[in-house]
């Protein structure tokens, strides 16, 4: 959070064109700009997708052959997180390989205009080595965001949400600023609804700078967003009918568990560790935050941005806890938001940059693929949080030394005189950040995270997909070109076979989750999705028995399916397996 004066209020002491950090040096932007590109570059080239992301490219492309454009193919998502892929796949061509490596590196396009908006807006604010710091983190957390993160609903809010409190204190004016950042709040918002956290979280954020500008944000963000989901619902046939039917799916939703506070407490203290695993830079976030805090003047001040702190730390785990799933990506924001405070502390420095605490940093990149490789008694949570209090600790060391050389030095000119070592330790600091924030990217780290054990690495997941994209080349094998297809199985199977559908449910999410909760047979939706089975049936089904089991769906459902479609036994084998419709229709 920046901690440039509030305008009106007194502020603190950081001020834009301070003589200390306001000078550019060659080597530091180079040793920031340098890596960072590579680090990208080597990202775009080699991550690939996630499944969920699979999921939704699988259901919008062989929905949209099917002629249903992205308003009216259910994919989980809502309506305008449905167009923000859509439109990244339309700009994408070829084979898989390259379609994923466009996609990835459009996101990192996004990554880098977001980190762009915010440095030209906290140039107004702090200095410019601050400025680029804090910017270039938070574009870097981004495009170098895990697997699991990238393009996900969260991920995309966070980047809107990024333009929008750029939108919001870059401009003199605070009106038109409020009204230039409503539209990319209110976008977070209908990213997936329960981002409305993260739009939350970046008035927060502008609050921290100017209170008066969050007001006005706020006042604007809240109908804006309400503006576009009546846009959604007019533009959308199913669209309020989804909205109401998407929570019903969710078995570990806390309106179906409800509340046990020891549960979501020793979870909470679980997961935190899991995204750190997958995440070092977030071990970082309680030194930066004391970094940052021990700059402010005056303890009203000091207290508020504590309060602050806290809330938006408590409203991005309160979003992660009430989805119930405790997915690594619900939490996708505080990579970020850890990011953009580091770059904060360590550029906001009068003299040299923290040095234990960036030396920290610095082996903290290396912290997932050691972590990937430890024994399974080393993998536990507690070593974690461990590796969180000695960042903890580099930075309680290195605050006391700042504020005593504050003190011995003065104000005068000899604060402000570099020695020929600055620019090195600037250097070093930028380095330490890069290498940071890309510990996530290489194939030894981790892809999943549970309970502080690693149950998957990057290099087992890009295995498992090469299998599954074989597999389905087997079955459009056994297929004529551009044949109908019912997809009983999860988003990688229709992502990878690439046929069409013949309804606007293409993948079979409502059916599968009667496996888990009997009631989602109760609505309309998944009526809907039924009628895909047996009213103009497509002539192939695909079926993933360990996704979608007919015999644990709802028993009528699977009654159906058995009546439209022979299915190999589950004997036979195989993890996909291709069922033909009875009667010859297949040919």
């Amino acid at each position: 959070m920046p901690t440039a004066p509030a305008e009106g209020d007194g502020g603190t002491d950081a001020a834009p064109g301070r003589p200390e950090g306001g000078r550019r040096s060659p080597l530091w932007w180079a040793a920031f700009a340098l890596p960072a590109v590579a680090a990208v570059v080597y990202t775009v080239a080699t991550r690939r997708l996630t499944g969920d992301i699979h999921y939704v490219l699988g259901a919008l492309r062989t929905g949209g052959e099917a002629g249903y454009s992205p308003s009216e193919v259910f994919t989980h998502r809502p309506f305008f997180y449905r167009w923000f892929i859509a439109g990244l796949d339309r700009i994408a061509f070829g084979g898989t390989g390259l379609r994923e490596t466009l996609l990835e590196a459009a996101g990192a396009l996004l990554a880098a205009a977001a980190a762009a908006a915010l440095y030209t807006a906290l140039l107004r604010r702090v200095t410019a080595r601050e400025a680029a710091l804090t910017a270039g983190a938070t574009g870097l957390a981004l495009a170098l965001a895990p697997r699991t993160d990238f393009l996900q609903p969260e991920w995309a809010a966070v980047v809107l949400t990024v333009l929008g409190v750029a939108a919001a204190i870059g401009p003199a004016r605070p009106w038109p600023a409020a009204l230039l950042a409503g539209l990319p709040l209110g976008l977070a918002v209908m990213m997936k609804y329960s981002t409305a956290a993260t739009a939350a979280i970046g008035v927060l954020l502008v609050y921290a700078v100017d209170r008066g500008r969050a007001v006005r944000l706020a006042l604007v963000a809240v109908p804006t967003a309400a503006a576009l989901f009546g846009l959604s619902v007019l533009a959308g046939s199913h669209e309020w009918q989804w909205t109401r039917d998407m929570p019903q799916i969710n078995q570990s939703a806390l309106s179906r568990t409800g509340i046990h506070p020891s549960f979501v407490l020793a979870r909470s203290v679980d997961y935190l560790a899991d995204r750190a695993v997958l995440s070092p830079v977030l071990l970082l976030l309680p030194g930066a935050l004391l970094l940052v805090l021990g700059r402010v003047r005056g303890r009203l001040r000091r207290a508020e941005l504590l309060a602050v702190a806290a809330a938006v730390g408590l409203g991005a785990l309160a979003v992660v806890v009430v989805q119930g799933n405790w997915f690594l990506y619900h939490a996708a924001q505080l990579p970020v938001l850890a990011a953009a405070l580091w770059g904060l502390a360590v550029g906001g420095v009068r003299r040299t940059p923290p040095r234990l605490f960036c030396a920290v940093s610095l082996g903290y990149g290396a912290l997932p693929v050691l972590y990937a490789r430890a024994p399974e008694g080393v993998q536990r949570p507690a070593v974690v949080w461990a590796a969180g209090a000695l960042a903890l600790l580099a930075a309680l060391v290195d605050a006391l030394l700042e504020a005593r050389g504050t003190r011995g030095s003065g104000a005068g000119a000899g604060s402000r005189r570099r020695s020929p070592a600055h620019g090195v330790w600037h250097a070093s600091a930028a380095l330490a950040a890069v290498v940071c924030l890309a510990g996530s990217i290489w194939p030894g780290s981790p892809h999943l995270v549970m309970n502080g054990r690693v149950t998957v690495t990057s290099a087992e997941y890009l295995r498992e997909m090469r299998s599954v994209a074989d597999q389905a080349g087997r079955l459009r094998a056994g297929m004529p070109d551009g044949a109908p297809v019912l997809y009983l199985a999860f988003g990688d199977a229709a992502y990878y076979i690439g046929h069409p559908a013949r309804c606007r449910y293409p993948i079979a999410t409502f059916l599968q989750r009667s496996r888990f909760l009997p009631d989602v047979a109760e609505l309309t939706s998944f009526r809907e999705n039924a009628d895909c089975v047996d009213h103009d049936p497509a002539p192939y089904a695909v079926l993933e028995r360990g996704w979608f089991r007919p015999g644990k769906v709802d028993a009528a459902l699977a009654r159906r399916i058995a009546a439209v479609y022979d299915c190999p036994p589950a004997s036979a084998g195989g993890k996909l397996v291709l069922c033909v419709r009875r009667g010859g229709g297949a040919g």
